[in-house]
Formats: structure tokens, sequence, C-alpha cells
């Protein structure tokens, strides 16, 4: 396809919401030019759902899909009515990409690649969308409540009718989030909420840990505590790291780890039996140490926990690992049954933005219409995708944030809305 000099809508970041952006423009009948300043497009989407994509999460109905957000999940309504799951599912199958849905309602790739993800909006966008890679921007010229041009750079100067900034937060910033949108934000009079680490593994006091590494925790009910108070828990899946803990469980907690750290101590209790109360459990402890009365209590614990976290906990309950069940007395069981039920880490900081999966944070929601992304002090600028103060839980929310918010700012940025849907 030709392209003449002049274009309707710049697309600013070829990641996932920037190219669906771009694409639905295209759509609607817009001239789209998409601008990328690494040297090639969506490099944090091949990482995600660890390369597998996590394209969405099928959670249909849209306001149980926008109570993952908290309160910002209002936002979300009127898009996800317009672009939501369903809608999402249907833009991939129809575009020959299917998919499955797998535990949790997380949707992947049938072919489990990200790779297919970006490949079908590499050809949607080839021939129908001008893309420039390695591509800066230095500078935008705002008149009144207009942008008037941008410079990029080497000077070129580029000028349309609307403004997409699809630049996404802090996160992975080795992939290029470097907060570029956040400064342009500011230049245009937004509010930009603290950005801060989100979905991102927890560090740890306990040196212990780095004997863990690589230990995987499944069906555990881990709290979150501060001043002896829990303030969250939740049930799935965990894995040690040589710093701390990380996975699924960790990551959908590390945003609350976050906030109570800025006002004291925190801690983890992790519960491996949560199918068991007390009483429970304690009745399990000694049918086991009567079954196997002449083994010992290392031994014991094969039954209840991975076997390379036995000698930690053996530790921290101050057990020798050689004693026979037959001798354990019942201070020593009290103890085994609360470290099993109430397993303590410290937790001392967030990973951070270099691994973090997303950022929390961002331009102020108040400032953005949420029936066309457009901004209500810019009167030709739009934003879509993780810019935004939208964060939700691991499980493909946060993907669908960037296919609904992309659709709606490029529909609306084009000017015309009466394209294919």
């Amino acid at each position: 396809m030709k392209h003449s000099s002049t274009y309707d809508l710049a697309v600013i970041g070829a990641g996932p919401a920037g190219m669906m952006a771009a694409y639905r423009a295209y759509q609607c009948g817009a001239r789209v030019i998409l601008l990328e300043k690494n040297q090639s497009p969506g490099i944090k989407l091949l990482m995600t759902g660890k390369e597998r994509c996590n394209i969405t999460n099928a959670e249909r109905d849209p306001g149980t899909f926008a109570d993952q957000f908290g309160r910002n999940g209002k936002f979300l309504l009127s898009g996800l009515h317009r672009f939501g799951v369903e809608e999402t599912l249907n833009f991939f199958h129809e575009n020959k990409l299917s998919t499955v849905i797998e535990r949790g309602n997380r949707v992947f790739p049938e072919s489990n690649r990200a790779r297919d993800v970006l490949d079908l909006f590499t050809k949607l966008i080839k021939n129908n969308v001008m893309m420039l890679t390695g591509c800066k921007i230095n500078s935008f010229v705002r008149k009144d409540k207009r942008i008037d041009n941008m410079t990029l750079q080497g000077h070129r100067a580029i000028t349309v009718d609307n403004y997409i900034i699809t630049t996404g937060g802090l996160s992975y910033p080795q992939t290029g989030s470097t907060g570029d949108g956040y400064t342009w934000a500011r230049q245009f009079g937004h509010s930009i909420v603290t950005p801060q680490p989100a979905l991102t593994p927890l560090v740890v006091r306990e040196n212990w840990v780095k004997d863990l590494e690589g230990v995987s925790l499944k069906n555990v009910l881990i709290s979150l505590y501060q001043n002896n108070r829990k303030k969250e828990d939740r049930f799935g899946e965990a894995l040690f790291t040589n710093y701390g803990i990380s996975g699924p469980v960790i990551l959908d907690m590390s945003k609350s780890a976050g906030k109570l750290l800025s006002k004291g101590d925190v801690t983890l209790h992790i519960d491996f039996k949560p199918a068991l109360d007390h009483a429970k459990l304690e009745n399990r402890i000694l049918r086991d140490l009567e079954l196997h009365k002449h083994k010992s209590i290392k031994s014991i614990l094969y039954g209840f926990l991975p076997r390379k976290i036995i000698p930690v906990f053996l530790k921290l309950a101050d057990m020798d690992e050689k004693k026979k069940s037959h001798s354990i007395t019942k201070d020593e069981r009290k103890r085994m049954r609360l470290l099993l039920k109430e397993f303590p880490l410290t937790v001392t900081a967030l990973v951070g933005f270099n691994k973090s999966i997303i950022t929390t944070g961002g331009v102020d929601l108040k400032e953005i219409d949420p029936r066309t992304m457009r901004s209500k002090l810019v009167e030709n600028l739009y934003f879509a995708g993780e810019i935004l103060d939208l964060d939700g839980p691991t499980g493909g929310y946060n993907l669908q944030v960037c296919w609904t918010t992309g659709y709606i700012a490029g529909e609306s940025a084009s000017g015309k809305t009466d394209g294919k849907t």
C-alpha cells in the first residue's frame, strides 16, 4: 500500500494496545502511522505468559471482569461492553488464531506461542498501516488545546489530526518501557498517579530462602500481615527464589505488599495445608506419628512438605531430623502444626520494575473519557494500554485492558466509527 506524506492519526508505541489501536483506526478508514522506538514491535508481548501470551481471561461478564481492577475498574465498563472478552476472542478466531482456556479461565494461543500473536498483528498492519521502527520522538508542539505537530529524532516533523500514546509503563524497562509517555502526559498537563511495580516478586529477609530456590508450592494459602493483622490472603501457587518468593499468588499480592511496606513491617504466612484446620491437622500429625512410630520425623514430613523445605522447616521448629516419631513431644507437635499452618517470611521489598509484569499508577483516569479514551485536557490526544492507571491480577486481565482501550482509542481517534467491526 502506498502512503502519502500526510496521516490522519499517529499511534506512539507498537505494543499490544498500540497495534490494536492502529489496526482498528485503519479499519475505520483512517490513514495511520505507527511509531516504535525499538527496532521491532511487540517486544514485551513476546515475554507475556512465560512466552505463551495469556491473551485474556474468559470471564465474559463486564462487571465481574471490571471488579478485578478495584475502584478503577468502573472506568473499563464502557469499553468492555463495546469490545470485551467475547469480542476479543472473536477477533483472534476470525484472524485464524485458535485459543485454549486453562485453569483460572486463562486464555492462551493453542500453539502456546506468544510469537503467533505478534505475527498476527504484524500481518494485519503490514500494507495497511505505516510503521516506523527505531523511531524516537524529540518533542511535541501544542497550540491552545491541541497538539499541532511532533518532531522525530532527526528533526522530521509530523502533523496529524489525532495522537494516541500507547507507550506502556515502567515494567521491564529493557523492552523499552522507560516512562516516556508519562513525561509527555505531564507536559500536556495530565496528572500521573505515582507509578509503582505491580505483579512483581517479593524480597524477604530470611537468608535460608537461597537453599529453597526453585521449590514450587501448589495449593497453598498465603496471607499478608502487618501489625499482626491479616490484610489479604490468596490461594494457589508460589515459587521460592534466591532472594525471596514469586509465583502467581505472590505476584497478585505484590501491589498490596508494596503499599503496606511504606507504612511498616510486612510478613507472609504460608499455610501448607489449607484444607485442614488446626484440629484436623493435629489429628493427621498424630495419626502419621503413630503409624510410623519408628521412622524419623524427617521421613514423616515427606507427607506434608516438598523435600527441599524439610531441613529448613526442622531448623525453624528446633527439632532434630533424626529423632524418632514415637519420641516427639506435645510441644514439638504443636510447633510442627503451627509452622505447617503459619510458615513465616519477612518481606523487605518488591523486586522492582526490572521483574514486574506491569505498572500500577499512570495517567489519572479522571482526566480521560472512558467512552473514547480521549484526553479531557487536549482535544486531539488519546491514551490506551498500560500507561493508564489500570492494573489487575494475573490471568489475562491486563492484556485485555490493552485490547479494549486500544480498540476504543483507535476507533475514536479515527474520526469514523462506521468501519468493520
